[in-house]
C-alpha cells in the first residue's frame, strides 16, 4: 500500500521572496475594525510557498468596495476573476497576487454575465486568458459547468461573445473539461471526453473553426513542450467544495513525427513541474525555483499536494483552511 506524508503548518507573517516562485492562494482574513468609510476593507491574505513548503501571510491588503461584495470565481495568469451575485457584474483583479500593491490593487471591469437560452452562468468551471489583462488585445474566456463558453476582450468589448459553434449534445459532454490557451498556436483548446481530441477556437472567434483538433492541455512557456494530463480521482470534483481524493495522474507528452504530432505516455517530464487547479494549468522549470520537485504535479483536491510521476503516488499532501477557492498562481511580475 502506498503512503504519503501529510503536513500542516502554523500561520506566520513573512515577505514574498521572489517573483519566480509559484504560490497557491489560501484566502484572506478580515482585520478587526478595518472597515473604511468608502466601503473598502483591510484583510490579511494567506499564500502557500511550495518551494519552501510553508505558509506566508501578506498583511494589510486593501480590498476595494467592488471586491468586498464579490466572490472569486476563477483565476488565470495570476489574476482573479470576481463576480457580484446581486448585479452579475464581473471584474478582474490582482488583489490575490502576492506581489500586487497592498493599498491599490488593480481592477479591470468586464461585461456582465448573460446566460444563453437553456444554459447557465451559475457555476464557473475555469477561466483562461491569452495574456495579462493589462494588454490591449487580451482575451478572457470562461468555461461554465454547463454547455456555455463565453469570451471577451476587456478593453474592447461591451458584452460577452457566447460560443455556439459546437452542437449542444457535444458541449453537454464537456461539463468538466478544462479550458486552456496555447501561446504557441494563439488558440483556445477544450478537451473532449477521454482527452482524445481538443476542440479549438482562434482569437478572432472564427466561426469556420468547427472541427476538433488534437493537441495538449498544458504548455511549457520555456521549452514549448505540451502535455496532456489525465487525473483519476475518487469523489465529486464538480461539487461546491471541490473535495475529492486524487488517486493517479497520467501524463502524455506531445511528440513530433514525420506523420504529425502524437501523444506518448510518460513518467518522466524531466525538470518540469505541472501545476493543476481550477485556474489555468501551467508549467514551471524546477531548477528555476530551488525547492520545487522536478517530474511532479502540484495539484488541488482535498487540500493540495505533490504527486511524483516517477513514484506514481502522492508524496506530500497539505491541509488547507478550505478546499474551495484554491488557485495556483504562476510565477510573474506585476
Amino acid at each position: 500500500m502506498s503512503t504519503h506524508r501529510r503536513k500542516s503548518f502554523r500561520l506566520f507573517s513573512s515577505s514574498v521572496a521572489t517573483s519566480t516562485t509559484p504560490y497557491i492562494s489560501l484566502g484572506d482574513t478580515l482585520q478587526k475594525d478595518s472597515l473604511v468609510d468608502d466601503g473598502s476593507e483591510i484583510r490579511d491574505v494567506v499564500f502557500f510557498d511550495p518551494a519552501k513548503e510553508e505558509m506566508i501571510t501578506v498583511p494589510d491588503k486593501a480590498f476595494p468596495q467592488e471586491l468586498v461584495h464579490s466572490s472569486q470565481i476563477g483565476s488565470s495568469q495570476g489574476w482573479g476573476i470576481f463576480s457580484n451575485d446581486r448585479g452579475r457584474s464581473v471584474c478582474l483583479s490582482n488583489v490575490y497576487h502576492p506581489l500586487s500593491p497592498k493599498s491599490n490593487p488593480e481592477i479591470i471591469p468586464l461585461p456582465s454575465l448573460i446566460a444563453l437560452p437553456s444554459d447557465q452562468t451559475d457555476v464557473v468551471w475555469n477561466v483562461a486568458m491569452s495574456s495579462s489583462p493589462s494588454d490591449e488585445d487580451c482575451v478572457v474566456a470562461i468555461k461554465f459547468l454547463g454547455n456555455q463558453l463565453s469570451l471577451c476582450r476587456p478593453h474592447r468589448d461591451l458584452r460577452w461573445t457566447n460560443i455556439q459553434v459546437l452542437p449542444v449534445e457535444i458541449l453537454a459532454k464537456l461539463d468538466t473539461s478544462n479550458l486552456m490557451f496555447s501561446k504557441r498556436d494563439q488558440r483556445l483548446y477544450l478537451p473532449a471526453p477521454g482527452g482524445n481530441e481538443l476542440y479549438s477556437w482562434d482569437l478572432h472567434l472564427d466561426q469556420k473553426n468547427k472541427n476538433p483538433k488534437t493537441e495538449h492541455l498544458v504548455e511549457s512557456v520555456s521549452t514549448g513542450e505540451r502535455f496532456l494530463v489525465k487525473c483519476y480521482a475518487q469523489g465529486y470534483p464538480w461539487s461546491e467544495k471541490f473535495k475529492y481524493m486524487i488517486r493517479r495522474f497520467m501524463v502524455f507528452r506531445e511528440e513530433e513525427t514525420t506523420h504529425g504530432r502524437y501523444r506518448c505516455y510518460t513518467e518522466d517530464i524531466g525538470d518540469v513541474c505541472i501545476f493543476l487547479s481550477m485556474s489555468e494549468a501551467f508549467c514551471v522549470q524546477a531548477s528555476s525555483c530551488p525547492g520545487l520537485k522536478p517530474n511532479s504535479i502540484y495539484f488541488v483536491g482535498k487540500g493540495f499536494g505533490i504527486y511524483s510521476l516517477a513514484d506514481n503516488k502522492t508524496i506530500h499532501s497539505f491541509k488547507a483552511p478550505s478546499s474551495s477557492g484554491l488557485y495556483w498562481l504562476p510565477p510573474s511580475c506585476i
